[in-house]
């Protein structure tokens, strides 16, 4: 690349937006599926129905302890593919660029992108690039599809959760929130709070194959343990009840929310599932989890009961019963 920044030329259509595309996103992703350059991707699909996914990120700073837009990006699709019980194969990227946009920047985003794919397994074998004139992208927004193969006979869901049911977190809550909040806002605690973005695909997979019943798993992302509880409650017309004590949270993460007056339960997260399994298979589902090293902080934290339908509570630690209710609003903006 000849240019230092990406210019408005770059999305013309023209010479200029193919030696980006050559240069920068095909070179870095280096991926053989790619570099074909089709305006559609030709793959080879396992037998068994498809899962489908796709979200936008717009997260703000772009680059957060232990991560940065790309993983984030790469990784969520990653895990939302798998919540369907599907094997991730395929990612589509697609970039908006703002005018003025270093290209430095963007090559250690597609770089991480690149290692996240790699560490999933799934490939990135399309995508498309839009440059906006300076002011109004802020920087980069990343879309990202992901496509995934799930087995015959295998169907999750977040109605299927059952009274007695036991509720399974893969480990600490809020990480990823207070990481980007506290750099955005130049806070610094007593030690260093990384993102836990993270491809939760493996660790789904051992889940499965010890606990063959799993009625669903949800990431908890955007309005946290929350809202994925209370969204499970309902879909299962079902109440579920948390042990405070029982849910992992670290320490300088407890204290950040308690400092800015944030309900941990209510922080985003980006490389946490949320399992729903039979009582009788929560054990081996618990070793499952910490058998992968993003599950080694893996609880049992709640139950799932009759009712009343819909509601989600919490036994606090002063021996308390209380609603666990569902983020209202934005508590934390441009999160992912």
């Amino acid at each position: 690349m000849r240019q230092e920044r990406i210019l408005l030329a770059h999305g013309s259509g023209g010479t200029m937006m193919r030696e980006l595309i050559e240069d920068v996103f095909v070179h870095d992703f280096s991926d053989e599926l790619l570099t074909g350059l089709d305006d559609a991707a030709s793959l080879d699909i396992p037998a068994g129905r498809l899962a489908f996914s796709t979200d936008t990120y717009v997260v703000n700073p772009l680059f957060f302890p232990g991560g940065d837009i790309g993983r984030l990006a790469v990784c969520g699709t990653v895990n939302d593919v798998c919540t369907a019980g599907a094997t991730p194969l395929y990612l589509s990227v697609g970039f908006v660029l703002e005018e003025g946009f270093p290209i430095e920047d963007l090559r250690r985003i597609l770089v991480s992108m690149r290692d996240s794919a790699a560490e999933a397994g799934v490939h990135i074998v399309t995508g498309d690039t839009k440059v906006v004139e300076k002011g109004h992208g802020d920087g980069v927004y990343v879309n990202t599809a992901g496509v995934g193969v799930i087995p015959e006979g295998r169907t999750l869901s977040a109605s299927h959760c059952t009274p007695g049911d036991k509720v399974l977190l893969s480990g600490t809550l809020g990480d990823h929130g207070i990481a980007v909040i506290s750099t955005r806002e130049g806070l610094s605690f007593e030690t260093d709070i990384r993102t836990d973005a993270a491809p939760l695909n493996a660790m789904v997979a051992a889940v499965l194959e010890a606990a063959p019943g799993t009625r669903c798993f949800r990431d908890p992302t955007r309005g946290g343990l929350a809202s994925t509880l209370n969204e499970l409650a309902s879909a299962s017309g079902v109440s579920i009840t948390v042990t405070e004590t029982d849910v992992p949270v670290h320490r300088q993460v407890r204290g950040a929310c308690e400092m800015l007056g944030y309900d941990v339960f209510q922080v985003a997260n980006e490389g946490k599932m949320v399992a729903v399994v039979p009582a009788d298979e929560a054990k081996p589902a618990l070793a499952a989890m910490h058998g992968s090293p993003y599950g080694e902080d893996a609880a049992i934290v709640g139950e799932v009961a009759e009712g009343p339908p819909g509601k989600v509570y919490v036994h606090t630690a002063f021996g308390a019963k209380r609603i666990m209710d569902m983020l209202v609003g934005e508590q934390l903006p441009r999160i992912c």
